[in-house]
């Protein structure tokens, strides 16, 4: 197994989405490894938590990389989480990466959840994605 590609995925995930001009046109510069401390914009994109395991065969070292990619709003209602959402989907699922370290094999929609969060006042749709990737 091998977890060094894990960086490499977070910055051309970031690079992919703060190029998408769909998505800019939804969030603007609002994408986030961590929000920003202090007031944050009524709608924007948060990269999350990430699972990985071995994927490593006879050929060489590799690992699934399982990730989230979460959409929040403070508007009322889903419908421009929605569209970011599917802003981000379109903009990741089957994306041809270049990573600065190992291949992307595959990267894949797996699944989304949408909910109200803060006691209903925000709406989150985390968006979850699947990355295979060989680290030679």
């Amino acid at each position: 197994m091998s977890y060094g590609a894990s960086a490499a995925l977070q910055a051309a995930v970031y690079q992919q989405l703060a190029n998408d001009p769909v998505l800019g046109a939804l969030v603007g510069a609002a994408i986030y490894d961590a929000p920003p401390p202090g007031p944050l914009p009524d709608l924007y994109i948060s990269l999350g938590p990430e699972e990985v395991r071995e994927r490593a065969d006879k050929t060489g070292r590799g690992a699934l990389h399982v990730f989230t990619v979460s959409v929040v709003t403070a508007a009322a209602g889903f419908s421009g989480a929605k569209a970011a959402a599917v802003a981000v989907s379109d903009a990741l699922d089957n994306a041809g990466l270049v990573l600065a370290r190992g291949v992307l094999v595959s990267l894949n929609f797996d699944r989304a959840r949408a909910r109200r969060v803060e006691d209903g006042d925000v709406r989150r749709i985390d968006l979850t994605f699947r990355a295979r990737i060989d680290d030679q």
